[in-house]
């Protein structure tokens, strides 16, 4: 049930995709196993974090729902709103889950928290009904599907200009996906969508000093969430509405963008998912990797002459300068993840970055801000050309150290992180070594063995039953 009149095109080409689309890549499908399986061990990991822990589980005592939706690492069934908010909201927590660079950045396995609660409750219902429950493939093929949503929206809209969060393009890639899940037809997709647009865009404020904080870490579960409502509603035959972006005065556009319409750079298929960027080797926002990477190739020239430091000189492009060059006092761990300088200074002290180093115990080492006091980030034009650049998409840093007595180390660049699609093969490997040893914070030797076992084969994974795979994920 709709509204008389031409939908926006935009509305159009997402339901279609959503509704139609299917992916031929091989590679495609290749990436989106590791992505769902890095997915799982980054949500199971954070359950060790009380601020996390807090938030899983129903959102009131006792408000769980037999049959419903898993929750990984738990022994959680819920309804598949709520699923989605505990998943998305899991995986999202540390910061160290895929990442997608653009003229909008974001982390479409966010969009896992819709897929994964979606799948199951359908097919565990379909079980009751005595039907057979969907089969990973499906799953696999949702996520490529969202990736692309999401991150083909974010190739040529900037929303974090206009002051906007990137987990919008969350909201309408889970809303599209899960609908589709839920075998709407290509209207009630439609109609999710609009309404998903309706919901309008949420400031960034809790990411960005003074108000840097956790919503950071639980607003993508609260997008996915959204999304699965609104797909659910459309089952349930609510209208939706067919120019949420081009109506005048009203309108996304007018509202929100200044009445600039927004468009899709490229035509939806499966390039994201193919050039999707993994964080590997320690959780830090992504503009700042590759100036990590850099730290710990100083580290054991410099670990020992502390003191001996006069300067520290960061050379880096304007997206990092603009979201995580930060001065002044870090107030908690969402502070101090989104800080270019706190990221450098204890990658330097200790040659390795991990979650706990967040923390406010990690954080009280005074040496971390006598560091970050010392730094000069300068803004390398060069740098920022080839991260906007199709053909290339560098993340790229560089970080020189200068002691008092007039020495100075290497000036050490790092174009690619190893999570780009330019390392692939050497990051692939490191991927399930990160998913299995997150795995083991919460599961014992020999079940994390079968998980990585029937999980990275995509032959095995793509004919499992969604039922079988989250089953595999109870604690």
């Amino acid at each position: 049930m709709g509204i008389n009149g031409a939908r926006d095109s935009l509305i159009e080409e997402i339901a279609e995709y959503a509704f139609s689309y299917k992916p031929r890549s091989d590679e495609a499908y290749r990436i989106a196993q590791y992505v769902l399986m890095d997915s799982i061990g980054t949500a199971v990991l954070a359950l060790r974090f009380p601020d996390c822990a807090k938030h899983i589980g129903p959102i009131v005592p006792g408000a769980v729902l037999p049959g419903g939706a898993r929750v990984p690492g738990t022994r959680l069934e819920l309804d598949p709103v709520h699923a989605a908010f505990n998943i998305g909201c899991l995986i999202r927590w540390l910061d160290y889950n895929d990442t997608w660079l653009a003229a909008e950045w974001g982390h479409p396995s966010d969009n896992l928290g819709a897929i994964l609660a979606v799948a199951d409750y359908v097919s565990r219902c379909h079980m009751a009904e005595g039907r057979q429950p969907l089969l990973m493939k499906y799953v696999l093929e949702a996520s490529i599907k969202a990736h692309e949503i999401q991150g083909v929206l974010a190739l040529g809209n900037s929303l974090n200009r206009q002051g906007l969060d990137h987990v919008l393009f969350v909201r309408i890639a889970s809303t599209a996906v899960a609908s589709a899940l839920l075998g709407l037809t290509r209207e009630e997709i439609a109609d999710a969508v609009s309404n998903a647009w309706l919901d309008g865009g949420s400031l960034r404020a809790y990411r960005h000093s003074p108000n840097t904080g956790s919503r950071k870490s639980w607003a993508a579960g609260d997008a996915t969430s959204r999304a699965v409502r609104h797909a659910l509603m459309a089952q349930m035959g609510e209208m939706g509405y067919h120019t949420p972006l081009s109506a005048p005065k009203w309108g996304f556009h007018d509202v929100l963008l200044g009445g600039k319409p927004l468009t899709l750079a490229r035509p939806l298929g499966t390039y994201v998912m193919e050039n999707i960027l993994f964080k590997i080797a320690f959780p830090a926002e992504f503009h700042a990797q590759t100036a990590v990477e850099c730290a710990f190739a100083l580290h054991g020239a410099v670990r020992d002459r502390l003191d001996d430091i006069a300067s520290l000189t960061l050379h880096t492009h304007e997206s990092a300068i603009r979201i995580i060059d930060k001065r002044g006092a870090l107030h908690n761990p969402a502070d101090r993840d989104h800080c270019l300088q706190y990221m450098v200074a204890v990658a330097l002290l200790h040659g390795q970055l991990t979650a706990d180093h967040y923390e406010d115990e990690a954080a009280a080492d005074p040496r971390i801000d006598a560091l970050r006091e010392k730094m000069v980030v300068v803004h390398d034009e060069g740098f920022s050309r080839d991260y906007l650049d199709p053909a290339k998409r560098s993340i790229a840093n560089a970080l020189q150290i200068h002691f008092r007595d007039g020495t100075s180390s290497a000036k050490i660049t790092c174009e690619y992180p190893l999570g780009h699609r330019k390392r692939r093969e050497e990051g692939l490997p490191q991927v399930v070594q990160k998913c299995e040893s997150s795995l083991l914070t919460r599961f014992p030797r020999g079940r994390t063995a079968a998980i990585m076992k029937e999980g990275f084969d995509l032959d095995r994974l793509s004919a499992m039953t969604v039922t079988r795979f989250m089953s595999m994920l109870v604690i």
